[in-house]
């Protein structure tokens, strides 16, 4: 079927003006709100309050979401909402990683969840007039949301045609609403993929077109499941046309100041990177090595962090897939150019063997997830697999660690072949493990228990009795309901603490201490990582308050920041955020400030939590497996290492002892390092013992809201 075949399929279900006004210092000052139940659509105001306390972004995201759902408000309730919020920063070209957009949501764990994302709708959302999308309601037929600044219009129609995997939607919709081939800039579109449809870990896909290659591309809202969201209110896309991006949209007090920061940056990019991380020719995969080389790359499971044929994935090897001299930046004028693509990959297995296609990546995350993790060091594997997960609408990340997880189960004899529907799904079985993703995309086989996630794949062995329970929570490698990201993180209790004591679950997003803790020993003491578990996350919120990407904060550094006295902050850096933001805004804040800010929006995503029923002590626990060896054969893989850690740290002769004594005394010690970490935070952190936020510390960031107040006080008490 043609485009204008499709286009005959449509029918509208509501159609909407607004009057179109500029921005004023980064903001709009209004939202827009969708149902896609009742058809709804309307505009809402920004209230003062939302500015001061919650800033933009994730922040915005947070307070809608508290104000539209109940204590007791599931993932596929109506009422449920998506969120969309790029904030203040967002939007502007003149400084590098400016295009992000925060989307929030309950997600299927049941958590607050919030996923950061490139692509072009969050800034075309904004530049239509708009500081958040709203949606709300669940349709009765697929539908398709169109915001078009060029008409001041918004507008829901079914689409009962088009196909739902994300490559193919989101070109052709693309094409639907451009005007013509050069006008297809203009155009992005949210949407997610068949896997959505039939699983809990649906990610969203936001699109930008590449005008070198001439092709749509995709950037990933991934972590928590609100791809399935997405796809259980039968939302197929959501659509953004703009007129064009030019000069100063964001109307910001001091584009001079700006523009003198970003040259700065960019001259940095072009002299450094290459001698630094070489993020313009391998993007984020030139970690892949590195971890290895660190025993922090997660093999089986996160059973080891290294191994022999991990020279298969070297950094080297990705750099000789991608398409070079490209700009590969997923926002206009971001130098470090790290969204990296394999261009005319022939396909060879699935619904599109044979085509020859762009995929994205793969990023560091996707050659563990999507590699070593299964015992798999085989690139083409993780390409194609790379490719289906993005067009399927699934998290690599969510996905990877599960078939970790369910690979070690099967050698356990957890699973067989019976359980499993016939897969031999043993560690470093590329071809059952592609066939397992094909199913879950068609919602078929063991495919499709497989997409329930690890937390409730656990739960089902254990009530089944296929497994022994604490086997089982151990290599579960879940907290919060949320899968691991691609980092090994026994050796690092800091990092430890920066995944499981996370809001939404274990992502490195929002605390990366491995470096700082296992490899330069710079935060020695329990005060120390506590420090530091206050302020990277709070700092790494930021970001996601404004619409920014971290990775120009520190993926390259200035020369002199070694010199620095903090050069873990890269203050060079900093420094330019805070005049980028006072540019913008015409509100001039200091670093300390800055972390206040994302300290408001960061305990009432845990008070948020806590009106759910999680956000105590009990679920910061992690398993054990993030913290030590669960196995025999793990624990000789390093068995001196070990036995000098028994003797120097623990006191323990490890002489005449058997390896389950060992392993007992190890476990024993480990976990109360972790538990007087969580005591070591939680002060830092202005929060009881259970780790509740306490009235006090409220007060004191300025965040004693009604019902933030109501909400600790019935925990307390």
């Amino acid at each position: 079927m043609n485009i204008e075949e499709l286009k005959k399929s449509h029918t509208s279900l509501k159609e909407w003006k607004y009057n179109s006004a500029p921005i004023d210092k980064g903001y709009n000052n209004r939202l827009l709100y969708v149902n896609v139940g009742s058809n709804e659509i309307k505009e809402k105001p920004v209230s003062q309050l939302m500015k001061d306390k919650f800033i933009g972004g994730k922040g915005f995201g947070l307070k809608l979401l508290w104000e539209a759902t109940k204590a007791n408000t599931k993932w596929n309730d109506p009422e449920n909402e998506i969120i969309i919020a790029p904030g203040p920063i967002a939007g502007i070209t003149q400084y590098s990683g400016t295009g992000k957009s925060l989307v929030v949501s309950i997600s299927p764990t049941d958590y607050i969840m919030d996923s950061n994302v490139g692509g072009y709708f969050g800034p075309f959302l904004k530049f239509s007039g708009f500081d958040a999308l709203e949606i709300q309601g669940k349709a009765e037929k697929e539908v398709i949301v169109l915001i078009d600044e060029t008409t001041n219009k918004v507008e829901i129609f079914e689409a009962p045609e088009e196909p739902i995997d994300s490559h193919k939607l989101s070109t052709i919709l693309t094409k639907m609403f451009a005007d013509n081939d050069k006008d297809m800039k203009n155009v992005s579109v949210v949407s997610a993929g068949t896997a959505a449809d039939n699983s809990l870990i649906g990610m969203l896909n936001f699109s930008f077109y590449d005008v070198k290659r001439k092709e749509v591309r995709l950037k990933q809202a991934g972590r928590g499941g609100i791809g399935s969201v997405f796809r259980n209110k039968k939302i197929k896309a959501l659509v953004t046309k703009i007129s064009g991006v030019k000069g100063n949209l964001n109307n910001v007090v001091d584009m001079k100041a700006i523009m003198e920061r970003g040259k700065r940056f960019n001259r940095e990019m072009k002299e450094l990177d290459d001698s630094q991380n070489k993020m313009r020719k391998q993007g984020t995969a030139h970690l892949t090595n590195i971890m290895n080389d660190y025993d922090l790359l997660p093999v089986h499971n996160f059973k080891f962090g290294s191994h022999v044929d991990a020279k298969n994935i070297h950094s080297d090897v990705w750099e000789s897939f991608f398409s070079q001299g490209m700009n590969d930046g997923c926002w206009i004028g971001c130098m470090m150019s790290c969204a990296k693509g394999v261009d005319n990959y022939e396909l060879r297995s699935g619904p599109y063997k044979g085509e020859k296609v762009l995929v994205e990546g793969p990023e560091y995350e996707t050659t563990s997830s999507l590699g070593s993790i299964a015992g798999i060091f085989n690139p083409d594997f993780t390409i194609e697999a790379n490719f289906y997960c993005d067009t399927y609408g699934i998290c690599t990340i969510t996905w990877g660690t599960i078939l970790g997880f369910v690979m070690e189960c099967y050698e356990n004899g957890v699973l067989n072949e019976e359980r499993t529907g016939g897969l031999k799904l043993n560690f470093g079985n590329a071809d059952n493990a592609m066939v397992l993703l094909h199913q879950l995309a068609k919602g078929e086989g063991f495919g499709k228990t497989a997409g329930i996630g690890v937390q409730k794949l656990k739960e089902l062995f254990i009530e089944k009795g296929w497994g022994e329970k604490q086997f089982l929570n151990d290599i579960a490698m879940v907290n919060k309901g949320l899968e691991y990201s691609q980092y090994v993180s026994k050796e690092s209790l800091a990092q430890q603490g920066g995944y499981a004591m996370t809001n939404k679950g274990p992502q490195h997003d929002e605390a990366w201490l491995i470096f700082m803790d296992m490899v330069n020993n710079q935060i020695p003491t329990f005060e120390d990582k506590a420090e530091a578990l206050h302020y990277f996350p709070m700092f790494r919120t930021w970001f996601g308050l404004m619409g920014l990407c971290k990775l120009p904060w520190n993926d390259v550094e200035p020369e002199s920041n070694h010199e620095t006295d903090e050069p873990a902050k890269v203050p060079e850096h900093v420094d330019n955020y805070l005049k980028i933001f006072e540019a913008v805004t015409g509100m001039s804040i200091d670093k300390y400030e800055m972390i206040k800010q994302s300290e408001r929006v960061y305990n009432y995503q845990r008070i948020f939590n806590l009106r759910r029923g999680f956000g105590k002590r009990e679920n910061d626990a992690q398993p054990y497996r993030a913290a030590g060896p669960v196995t025999v054969e793990e624990y000789k893989s390093k068995a001196e290492h070990y036995d000098k850690q028994l003797k120097d740290l623990i006191g323990i002769d490890p002489s005449g002892k058997t390896i389950e004594e060992k392993m007992a005394a190890t476990r024993k010690y480990r976990e109360g390092q972790y538990e007087k970490l969580l005591d070591a935070v939680y002060k830092r952190r202005g929060w009881t013992k259970a780790g509740i936020p306490t009235i006090e510390h409220l007060k004191e960031i300025g965040m004693d809201l009604p019902e933030l107040i109501e909400t600790v006080e019935a925990h307390i008490n």
